[in-house]
């Protein structure tokens, strides 16, 4: 019965991610008919698409800052809050402006849910499944983006305004986690550090989370992480030497994670499969199959996640990585356009990816950080991401134009074969063993 509250509450915190990965996608059936509702010329148009990503960069950069200050449940409420303005102002919005107001205010739902939802469920979850815990959070943002496709397709040519559908559809899901969310407890973690009156409600937390444990042993630890402070005296920044490896390690992940092009390969897959012959409909039916694809070997990595370990995961996935991008860039060296051996490369490259990188993200920089900079850690981590996909996603089509398709694919071939170093000489394990002990043995020894 424990494990199952425990679930609850990281499915319940999960639905940000959710929203996430709608709000993502649920502009690609929408941002024709805004261009032409509002008449907008090329720089207004690639704004209206992009502004939401602005919102994310700016919201993962800060989005620490209100869960330390405010906690993890509060600030999640807030991020719900955002999603539901975001889908009804947008839905609702007279001119483009308004319209611009309310995307933005999703980006940074978006942004400050990616730092704080992995953040909530690593520090409420038990050690030997927090992997899985953490991992829906990326299931969900898929399952988000699968969603957001599919709605879209439903509201197509249901009348002139079909688009404010599509946008407007969001406020249900966003109210559903607006309520949930009031039923999950604060993150004890969070609880034991600032809230030091608020002792025993953590204790209660932590006893339905590890129902075998020795909790005053836990909190015990929890509070020791808390006490250790530099030459002068003070609690160490983020940015102290002593947590050098932690924000390496986060910041490399994060890179990795964007220069491997998968959002070039998702934002761009039409484009990419028309390069390579296909017809309009069937690179949009190819690009469909990239979302399913990415859906189901992330539910596959979520369930072996706390068996095999983050860094197996990541092993498999960088070699895999290597050799479907390998063959990609062959194929446009070679203009080997003929039948279907791009696409089929790509899907499998999108599920090598789902595998190992999306999955383990999330979990992974939420775990190497000690408790008293998890936050602050998380969220750059985060802004990382963001600002990495922020430049993929626009120096794509120039790169890809400039340099030609072999020679793009090749530049990411050559990141993973980085990335697959790191993996094998720097990352560690961190599946079962708690936040504590991760500080303790993993991260600064």
């Amino acid at each position: 019965m424990a494990n199952k509250k425990v679930f609850f509450w990281s499915i319940v915190v999960a639905l940000g991610g959710f929203l996430f990965g709608f709000d993502t996608a649920v502009i690609s059936g929408a941002e024709k008919a805004i261009q032409k509702l509002w008449q907008l010329n090329v720089f207004e148009h690639g704004l209206t698409v992009a502004i939401a990503l602005i919102g994310t960069v700016l919201g993962s950069l800060t989005g620490g800052i209100p869960s330390d200050k405010y906690g993890r449940k509060n600030t999640l409420f807030g991020i719900a809050v955002l999603y539901l303005l975001s889908s009804m102002g947008t839905a609702l919005a007279p001119d483009w402006y308004t319209f611009l107001v309310f995307r933005f205010l999703g980006g940074v739902g978006i942004g400050v849910s990616s730092v704080t939802a992995p953040l909530y469920i690593s520090e409420i979850s038990p050690a030997k499944t927090r992997g899985k815990m953490v991992a829906l959070f990326q299931f969900n943002i898929v399952f988000g983006i699968l969603a957001a496709y599919l709605s879209n397709y439903l509201f197509a040519g249901i009348g002139e305004h079909d688009w404010r559908w599509m946008l407007g559809v969001q406020a249900v899901p966003s109210i559903i986690f607006l309520v949930m969310v009031l039923v999950v407890p604060e993150s004890p973690r969070w609880l034991l550090l600032m809230r030091p009156g608020r002792t025993e409600e953590a204790k209660r937390t932590l006893q339905i989370a590890n129902p075998d444990a020795n909790v005053n042993q836990m909190v015990t630890d929890i509070l020791l992480s808390a006490q250790e402070t530099d030459d002068q005296g003070h609690k160490p920044s983020l940015f102290s030497k002593k947590y050098s490896l932690p924000i390496t390690l986060a910041v490399l992940f994060a890179f990795f994670n964007q220069v491997s092009g998968i959002n070039a390969i998702i934002y761009y897959a039409p484009r990419i499969f028309e390069m390579v012959g296909l017809g309009q409909e069937s690179a949009l039916l190819s690009s469909a199959g990239i979302g399913l694809v990415n859906f189901l070997f992330t539910l596959l990595a979520m369930n072996v996640i706390d068996r095999f370990g983050r860094r197996t995961l990541m092993l498999i996935g960088s070699l895999g990585l290597i050799v479907t991008l390998g063959l990609v860039a062959k194929a446009f060296y070679q203009e080997e356009f003929s039948g279907i051996a791009v696409p089929i490369y790509l899907f499998v490259y999108i599920a090598f990816f789902a595998f190992s990188q999306g999955a383990v993200i999330w979990v992974f920089i939420s775990e190497i950080f000690p408790n008293q900079v998890r936050a602050s850690g998380q969220a750059l981590g985060s802004f990382t991401h963001w600002i990495m996909a922020a430049l993929i996603a626009f120096s794509f089509p120039y790169i890809a134009e400039t340099l030609g398709g072999g020679n793009t694919f090749m530049i990411f071939t050559g990141m993973m074969v980085l990335q697959l170093i790191f993996v094998w000489r720097m990352m560690p394990e961190t599946k079962g063993t708690s936040l504590e002990k991760i500080e303790k043995s993993v991260v600064f020894h």
